[in-house]
């Protein structure tokens, strides 16, 4: 029978091929995994980052499929043998993230930070601050996170602009980019972490935003270059809201804990109720195409570079 490995009870699932055995398998923390190695054909990894979760599967000959729970796959990609099928966990989070994302641009327009403390210290802090209405909202990146943001910000009566990294119907080119920053009342990241996003918002990408801009990065922190954005903020030009940071986690006394005119959370744009139902739902379903012979959903090219949500 085929062996699959989950890091959760295959009861689960919504269905169990026939011919198919599971084994509940989470690596410990050095990359041990149980003598089960030897026959494993698909694998679902831990919903978490690091080496040891895969650094063992080129010695795992029966090895076919690797299926993550994230999104972004940068922290696995580069340890896995090209001869395993890697697949993403797009749409495990877009609910998740794109909520996190309208929780934190509103909570960063209309102050919503300055109003706990305020409640903390016990005063009654009356300010005007504005609304997320009519507003210009420029998403860098246009997959399925991306378009989820974009359903729950129409309601909101705002403008929003998608970016790509190749222009399509309702997608600008990434090489517009330096001319629609300046337009943006918000500016949202949604993008992988691949040599070409590295970095890709630096001093002169935060010296495009208009004045009163809201910076988001709900995709990676190393898209933000750490010392060019605290710079930025401490000009009083801009403001910004991060779920990732770089370096992560971030570290008592680092600069930025103290930056004016951030809102920080915790990388907490995947994990809700939301997250497992459709972590569940999509495994059950490679499961079934695998046992099936069938083309898996969410197959990662070995060289990933467009511009697709890499979350959670």
């Amino acid at each position: 029978m085929t062996l699959i490995w989950l890091p959760f009870d295959a009861g689960l699932l919504r269905q169990r091929p026939a011919g198919v055995r599971f084994e509940t398998v989470v690596p410990d923390r050095r990359g041990g995994v149980p003598d089960s190695v030897r026959d494993v054909a698909f694998y679902v990894t831990p919903y978490r980052f690091g080496r040891p979760d895969v650094g063992w599967c080129a010695a795992a000959p029966a090895l076919q499929v690797v299926q993550t729970l994230t999104a972004g796959v940068e922290h696995v990609a580069g340890h896995i043998p090209d001869t395993i099928t890697l697949c993403n966990g797009r749409g495990i989070h877009d609910a998740s993230t794109s909520e996190l994302a309208m929780a934190l641009i509103l909570a960063s327009l209309r102050g919503i930070p300055d109003f706990v403390r305020a409640q903390d210290a016990g005063h009654w802090r009356w300010a005007w601050n504005p609304a997320l209405a009519d507003k210009s909202v420029l998403i860098v990146g246009a997959g399925s996170i991306a378009h989820a943001l974009v359903a729950r910000l129409e309601p909101f009566e705002t403008q929003v602009r998608l970016v790509g990294r190749t222009a399509r119907p309702g997608v600008h080119s990434v090489a517009e980019l330096p001319d629609l920053l300046p337009e943006a009342d918000v500016v949202v990241l949604l993008v992988p972490a691949t040599a070409q996003t590295q970095g890709m918002v630096d001093a002169d990408f935060l010296a495009r935003l208009k004045d009163g801009a809201l910076l988001v990065n709900v995709g990676r922190g190393s898209l933000v270059v750490t010392d060019d954005l605290i710079a930025a903020l401490n000009s009083g030009r801009i403001s910004a809201a991060l779920d990732v940071t770089d370096p992560e986690p971030l570290p008592d006394g680092h600069p930025l804990w103290r930056a004016p005119n951030l809102l920080i959370s915790p990388h907490v744009g995947g994990p809700s109720s939301a997250m497992w139902p459709r972590a569940y739902a999509l495994v059950s379903e490679q499961v079934r195409r695998f046992a099936a012979g069938e083309p898996l959903l969410n197959v990662v090219p070995r060289e990933p570079g467009d511009l697709a949500p890499a979350r959670s």
